[in-house]
């Protein structure tokens, strides 16, 4: 395969796919592997052209960022010395995005407020300038993605006033207990969130329980570009959902995108069944309502008697104003994907981490060069003569959307099943 080189065409508009949520290994939960040179080769298997580098603001974790990547005079970063097992052929040639991910904790009205948020630098003097503000503010050393005690409103005014051209957008917007709208510590709206400095907002992330046809109920997001990511803390994890552009692969290319959604193509989707959130419930004991089912048993476990953990399906249906989704006229499109190894793992039997799964995906990447490319653009025909009819006619259900969800709630992943209980064994 020809390596395409992001500098000769960055002046230029090409489709180019970006994962702008991740975390390094200096974040709490996430893998010990979650280096620069892991989150590019995953990034090449994956098919991601843009990648977050997460956590800037940890001061070891930006001392690596400084050392190990190279500005490529668009924005974006290189790495500085490529290992040699990642210098192969690859068509993709990663580029680094500087990013990190704030988590602030504070009261307002009368209530905690507990939300995060996506903050996004075009060099390393920006991220010195907004590491040094927030360094008075809070412990920066504990987590890659700290906690402070700051309103929204006022993180967003040091982010502004860092760089024309740094930006802050709310992350995972539903999340019950840790965003901007969500059940738990959220506000009903954005701009009760960000105040006077709302017109600085342009884009908001839906979160892996929510999809853009969901938000779309709801107008008062019809002004904001509807991003997705990953939100990886493990390198495998990277993709689960992205964001796809046409316009110039630079740092102002792409966010300009983001603000005017020309040249945004729209998003990969998780089902938003999966996330962990979409339902209402209570993990512990093993309820999972549907939001009229909640209504019923205001909102009440009927196990443990204790408030349900209200999901990201009941909190929209709340603030919607829609019956049915209607998306503005120049607003992107989305479509759905599952992880390869989850459609490899339902089909084998087996989990996700074994050896068998984890040999056929690298056999289908070798195969095919990457998992978007085979999850949503290979001929089915080249599938089935490649793998077999299973494989098929497992990726058309995906394409066409004949899946089975079992939904995600109160922090446990729902499952996506493309086949019915018993029908592989009739196969």
């Amino acid at each position: 395969m020809r390596t395409i080189n992001i500098n000769n065409l960055a002046s230029h508009y090409m489709r180019y796919t970006a994962d702008l949520h991740v975390h390094s290994h200096y974040s709490r939960a996430t893998s010990r592997a979650l280096n620069l040179e892991t989150l590019y080769q995953w990034a090449t298997i994956k098919g991601i052209h843009i990648i977050g580098t997460g956590d800037f603001t940890h001061p070891k974790w930006f001392q690596e960022l400084q050392e190990k990547l190279i500005p490529d005079g668009n924005g974006f970063f290189k790495l500085k010395n490529l290992p040699s097992q990642l210098m192969t052929a690859q068509a993709i040639d990663v580029r680094f995005c500087l990013s990190t991910e704030i988590s602030c904790i504070y009261k307002d009205g009368n209530k905690v407020r507990k939300n995060h948020h996506l903050l996004y630098a075009p060099d390393f003097e920006t991220v010195a300038k907004i590491n040094d503000k927030l360094s008075t503010i809070g412990n920066l050393t504990a987590d890659g993605r700290p906690i402070l005690g700051m309103p929204a409103r006022d993180l967003l005014e040091i982010v502004v006033s860092a760089s024309d051209s740094a930006y802050l957008i709310p992350a995972h917007i539903w999340t019950p207990w840790f965003s901007v709208l969500g059940s738990k510590s959220g506000y009903n709206s954005i701009a009760a969130c960000f105040k006077d400095l709302t017109s600085h907002i342009f884009a908001v992330e839906t979160g892996l329980s929510s999809d853009p046809a969901m938000n779309r109920l709801v107008s008062a997001l019809d002004q904001y570009t509807m991003m997705s990511n990953s939100d990886a803390h493990s390198a495998q994890n990277l993709g689960r959902e992205a964001n796809l552009f046409d316009t110039a692969c630079t740092y102002d290319g792409m966010f300009e995108a983001l603000k005017t959604q020309k040249g945004f193509l729209g998003t990969l989707e998780f089902f938003p069944q999966e996330g962990k959130y979409f339902m209402d419930g209570h993990r512990n004991c093993g309820v999972c309502f549907e939001p009229t089912t909640s209504q019923a048993h205001h909102g009440i476990c009927p196990e443990c008697k204790k408030p349900l953990t209200i999901g990201v399906l009941n909190r929209v249906v709340c603030l919607a104003d829609r019956e049915q989704p209607q998306p503005p006229s120049h607003a992107a499109g989305f479509e759905y994907i599952i992880p390869l190894p989850e459609i490899i793992s339902e089909i084998k039997g087996m989990g996700v981490s074994s050896k068998a799964v984890q040999q056929q995906f690298t056999s289908i990447i070798g195969l095919f060069g990457n998992e978007f490319t085979f999850l949503r653009e290979s001929p089915v025909e080249d599938i089935k003569q490649q793998l077999g009819p299973i494989y098929a006619e497992a990726i058309s259900r995906l394409r066409n959307r004949q899946i089975i969800p079992e939904p995600g709630y109160d922090g446990v992943y729902g499952t996506i099943r493309v086949f019915q209980l018993g029908e592989l064994k009739n196969k």
